[in-house]
């Protein structure tokens, strides 16, 4: 249909999107989309013919998407840790050798890096799961917050947005008597000492930028004493901020904290009233039955890595079980420590590791995949107005065309399909944040080598 012309806002532009996912099962066809001087949507109209003064974005336009967990600085181990198999506690010792030897100012140049890659993979917003705060030894920095803004900066230069997510990383472990073990080495780069040495220096610390938000951790019931949860609870609380914590990853963490507590980790999170609205679980591979009841009692989120869940052998979530029943759980989706940095690759990973646990196909359809990656990434991030196509939301967008040797021979009316089961990173066109192209036909506009810039990070990183 012809859309009529109305009172033009000076400065707006207008994108006629082939097909564009709205939020239903399925993309609607030629969409009309109009974005504000100030980067907002101002309308969206499906079932127009392109008008003349429009840009045409071929293929699928996509809201712009959410990496829900991320560790910036693993993304020097990808293809470092994998000759001597091993399991996810002598993948840590190779991480943690990773984290001491980084300063700020590596630390920006390697964050810059990564955040670029992402953005090419089509994300306009990251949840960085920050806990590399202190220097070698744990001393601190003149600015405690500086490895922080090593983080906001390097976010605002590769032009995405971040939720800057403070962990509290109190102890070394659990040992096998139950007790809580000291941090020992590059561990002691993590902590403060205490609970409320944390909650002191979070409140003193301000995220620089329109394009940054605060959010907190608890880093895991492993690192973080139960009695110190509560604490870490009422930060969140006071300053209306996302919570997440690492939850289940592994069968021996939930063996240590029923050691420690008679209680698994949700359990434990949600007798200390850190299990809320504002909490996104990541991981939460080894839930029980009691812990799915939990989790969905008290409203809580999932955020699921399925690229870092099978690299690290750490098995297959309940997927199906969180998602069922009239109060599903909300999921988001990250790349944790970046074994790849695709999130169309972690959207099909959800589905695709439900039906190897499942025997069963079809539990999450494209539409389901794409809320996660989209807007409930992005509101388990405390952005509420990103990660749709309506008006009034921020302007971000993905452009996938249907052209390339990947897609090729797809079906235009089966266009969400196409690209959540067989669209990789390399797919992204164009990427679009607050009403700015920050990807252009496949290339970063700010960091135009990325490779190079992450080649040289990673080689004086190791």
């Amino acid at each position: 249909m012809s859309v009529p012309e109305g009172p033009r806002i000076p400065g707006e532009r207008r994108y006629w999107c082939e097909h564009a996912w709205t939020g239903g099962p399925t993309a609607e066809a030629g969409v009309l989309l109009t974005v504000d001087p100030g980067g907002r949507l101002t309308s969206v109209t499906a079932g127009t013919e392109p008008p003349a003064d429009a840009e045409r974005l071929s293929g699928l336009t996509l809201p712009g998407l959410a990496n829900a967990h991320s560790h910036a600085f693993h993304r020097a181990l990808r293809g470092r840790t994998h000759a001597d198999g091993g399991s996810f506690w002598t993948w840590r010792e190779v991480m943690y050798r990773a984290a001491e030897r980084l300063d700020p100012e590596s630390y920006h140049r390697l964050a810059r890096a990564v955040y670029a890659e992402m953005a090419l993979a089509g994300a306009a917003c990251v949840g960085e799961f920050h806990y590399l705060h202190h220097a070698p030894g744990g001393r601190r920095y003149a600015d405690p917050g500086v490895m922080g803004h090593a983080l906001t900066s390097a976010a605002a230069d590769a032009g995405i947005r971040i939720t800057l997510l403070d962990v509290c990383y109190l102890a070394g472990g659990l040992g096998e008597d139950g007790g809580h073990l000291p941090p020992t080495g590059p561990q002691l780069r993590f902590g403060d000492g205490t609970v409320d040495a944390w909650a002191e220096r979070v409140r003193d610390t301000r995220t620089e930028g329109a394009h940054a938000r605060p959010g907190v951790a608890a880093h895991s019931v492993r690192a973080v004493p139960a009695k110190d949860l509560p604490e870490v609870a009422r930060v969140a609380d006071a300053g209306e901020m996302p919570l997440h914590v690492h939850v289940s990853e592994q069968p021996a963490e939930n063996a240590a904290c029923l050691a420690a507590y008679g209680l698994t980790p949700t359990g434990v999170l949600a007798e200390a009233g850190a299990l809320t609205e504002r909490t996104t679980l990541v991981h939460a591979t080894h839930l029980t039955d009691a812990d799915v009841d939990t989790v969905r009692a008290h409203g809580g989120a999932v955020c699921l890595c399925p690229t870092t869940e099978r690299d690290l052998a750490d098995g297959l979530p309940r997927t199906g079980d969180l998602v069922a029943g009239p109060r599903p759980v909300p999921l988001s989706l990250g790349s944790d420590q970046h074994a790849r940095t695709d999130l169309f690759e972690e959207a099909r990973g959800v589905e695709l590791h439900e039906r190897l646990r499942t025997h069963r196909r079809g539990t999450l359809d494209g539409g389901a995949l794409l809320r996660a990656a989209t807007v409930d990434g992005h509101s388990g991030l405390g952005w509420t107005d990103a990660g749709t196509l309506t008006p009034g939301a921020r302007a971000d967008l993905v452009n996938v065309p249907l052209d390339g040797v990947g897609l090729a021979g797809a079906d235009p009316d089966r266009a969400v399909d196409a690209v959540v089961f067989g669209a990789t990173a390399a797919d992204v066109r164009h990427v679009m944040v607050d009403g700015v192209w920050i990807v252009r036909d496949g290339a970063h506009t700010l960091v135009p080598d990325t490779a190079r810039e992450l080649d040289s990070a990673i080689k004086e990183l190791l």
